[in-house]
C-alpha cells in the first residue's frame, strides 16, 4: 500500500473512533451513578473511592458507530462511482470485498453487542460465573459455526477446528477480563496488540490473492482507536473504568479478528505465521492461566477476583502501578515484535522466536513469582 493510502486508512478508522470514544466515555462519567455503574472499594480492589463504571461502553460506541460511518461511505461511494476517483487505488480495489464483507461483519458486531449487554447486567448486578462462561460459549460458538470462523492448523478435523475455535473466543474474551485489573492495563495491551497485529495484515499478503489484509486492519484499528480514546479517561488515576463490559467486547473483537485474518503464508512457505496470534496474545494468556492456576490450587472457583496478576505481584515487589503497567505493555510489545517477524523467516527462524517467547515469559515467571507463597 502506498503512503497516502495508509494515511487515509488511519485517518478513517482510529480518528472518529477516537474521538466517539472520548466523547461517549464522558458520557458514561456523567451519568455513571444513575445507570447503577459505580465500582466501590472493596476487599479485593485497588482503588480507595468510588469509580464510575460502564467505560466499556465508549469503547463499543466508538467502534459501532465507525463501522456505520464506514459503511454507509462504502454504499455511497458504490452509488456514485466518480467518488471513487479521489481514492488512492490501493484502497479502492478493495471496496467490492468490502461491500461483499459488510453483512458478515454487522453479524460480527451483533455478538459483541450481546457481551457488551451481558458484562452491563455483570457490572450494575453480578452474575453467577457459570452464567457468563455459558453465555460467551453461546455467542462463540453461534460466531464460529454461523460465521464458519474457524482456526486454520493444519487439522483436517473440522469438529475440532470449529471446538479450538470457540475455546479460542473464550480463552481471549477471558483473559482480557482477568487482565482488567489496574488502570490502563487491559486497553493498553489491547491497544498494542491490535496494533501489531494490523501492521501484520497490512504489511504482507494474503497467500490466496497476494493483496494486504486491509479489511480486518480496518477492524482492529478502529478498535485502536476506540480504545486509546478510553484511555483517555481512564489512564493513572483512573477517572472510569471500563468494566466487564469492555473487556468482554475487546477480547471478542480481537479474537475475530484473528479468525478472520489468513496469516501470510500459512498455506504456502511459511506455514509457522500461523501462530502469531498466539504470540502477540501470549502475556495476556500467561496472565489468565498463571492466576486461574493458583485459585484451583487454593480451592477456589477459577473466576474469583484477588490480587495474584502479574501486576499485582509488579507493585509489590516495590514499583509504583504505572511502573507495573508500563512493564506489562514493553513485555506485550516485545512479544508482539517478534510474532511481526513470522511471516519473513524460516522454520528455524521461528523456532527461534518461538523460543525467545517463551524466555520472554520465563522471566516473567520469575518476577511475578518472587515473594509468592511457595504452597501457591
Amino acid at each position: 500500500m502506498s503512503g497516502w493510502a495508509v494515511a487515509l486508512l488511519l485517518l478513517a478508522t482510529i480518528l472518529p473512533s477516537f474521538l466517539i470514544s472520548v466523547i461517549a466515555v464522558a458520557w458514561v462519567r456523567r451519568m455513571a451513578e444513575r445507570l447503577g455503574l459505580l465500582d466501590k472499594p472493596g476487599e479485593r480492589k485497588v482503588h480507595s473511592v468510588p469509580i464510575p463504571l460502564g467505560g466499556g461502553l465508549g469503547i463499543w460506541a466508538g467502534v459501532m458507530a465507525t463501522l456505520a460511518l464506514g459503511t454507509a461511505a462504502v454504499f455511497v461511494i458504490e452509488g456514485f462511482p466518480g467518488l471513487a476517483s479521489g481514492l488512492p487505488s490501493g484502497i479502492t480495489q478493495h471496496l467490492g470485498g468490502m461491500r461483499g464483507k459488510i453483512s458478515e461483519i454487522w453479524g460480527i458486531a451483533g455478538c459483541g453487542t450481546v457481551l457488551v449487554f451481558l458484562g452491563l447486567m455483570d457490572d450494575r448486578r453480578g452474575i453467577p460465573w457459570w452464567v457468563r462462561l455459558g453465555v460467551e460459549i453461546a455467542v462463540a460458538t453461534f460466531c464460529v459455526y454461523w460465521q464458519g470462523l474457524q482456526l486454520t492448523a493444519f487439522i483436517e478435523l473440522p469438529w475440532l477446528t470449529g471446538m479450538l475455535s470457540v475455546v479460542w473466543i473464550v480463552a481471549l474474551i477471558n483473559s482480557f477480563n482477568m487482565l482488567d485489573n489496574m488502570d490502563g492495563l487491559s486497553g493498553g495491551v489491547a491497544a498494542i496488540s491490535s496494533t501489531f497485529l494490523a501492521i501484520m495484515l497490512l504489511t504482507g499478503r494474503d497467500s490466496q490473492n497476494g493483496q494486504p489484509q486491509i479489511l480486518v486492519a480496518a477492524m482492529l484499528l478502529i478498535l485502536v482507536g476506540a480504545l486509546l480514546g478510553f484511555l483517555r479517561h481512564n489512564w493513572p488515576p483512573a477517572k472510569i473504568f471500563m468494566g466487564d463490559a469492555g473487556s468482554y467486547f475487546i477480547g471478542f473483537w480481537i479474537a475475530v479478528a484473528t479468525l478472520l485474518a489468513t496469516y501470510v503464508g500459512y498455506q504456502g512457505t511459511t506455514p509457522h505465521a500461523i501462530v502469531a496470534p498466539l504470540i502477540v496474545m501470549a502475556i495476556p494468556l500467561y496472565d489468565m492461566v498463571g492466576v486461574i492456576i493458583i485459585r484451583l490450587r487454593e480451592g477456589r472457583s477459577p473466576f474469583e477476583g484477588d490480587k495474584r496478576h502479574f501486576s499485582h505481584r509488579l507493585v509489590d515487589l516495590g514499583m509504583t502501578k504505572k511502573q507495573a503497567v508500563f512493564t506489562i505493555y514493553l513485555a506485550t510489545a516485545t512479544c508482539s515484535l517478534s510474532a511481526l517477524l513470522l511471516p519473513r523467516v524460516d522454520l528455524a527462524g521461528a523456532v527461534i522466536i518461538v523460543c525467545n517467547t517463551c524466555l520472554a515469559l520465563g522471566l516473567v515467571h520469575i518476577l511475578e513469582s518472587v515473594g509468592r507463597d511457595p504452597r501457591s
